[in-house]
């Protein structure tokens, strides 16, 4: 890392692969822009190439609402999030629901 640039990370996860990749960026760099330095899709071929375009992002588990004006600070994460695959409110109901029949059953 030089003087005109600073230290940044880019995390990306999936159940049974994780990834933290380390750069040096030049001030003024956004979180959508890091994305595209850390080249995530040459690390995770298994995915479509385009998943990490317009993927949400966030630093330090804080959601971020605009990545591309995002400017990044030294020592900032940039977490890169996966769509749900079911809303969580749907999941809890459906729990509630298996519990209940469950519950229901054995009386």
């Amino acid at each position: 890392m030089d003087a005109d640039t600073h230290a940044v990370e880019v995390a990306f996860g999936l159940p049974y692969k994780q990834r933290l990749v380390a750069l040096d960026v030049p001030p003024g760099t956004t979180a959508r822009e890091a994305v595209a330095l850390a080249d995530l899709p040459n690390l995770f071929p298994e995915l479509p190439r385009d998943t990490f375009d317009g993927a949400p992002l966030g630093i330090f588990g804080q959601a971020l609402r605009d990545p591309a004006q995002y400017i990044l600070a030294p020592g900032d994460r940039v977490e890169v999030y996966r769509p749900l695959l079911i809303d969580p409110k749907a999941a809890r109901r459906e729990r509630a629901k298996r519990q209940a029949s469950g519950t229901a059953d054995q009386s």
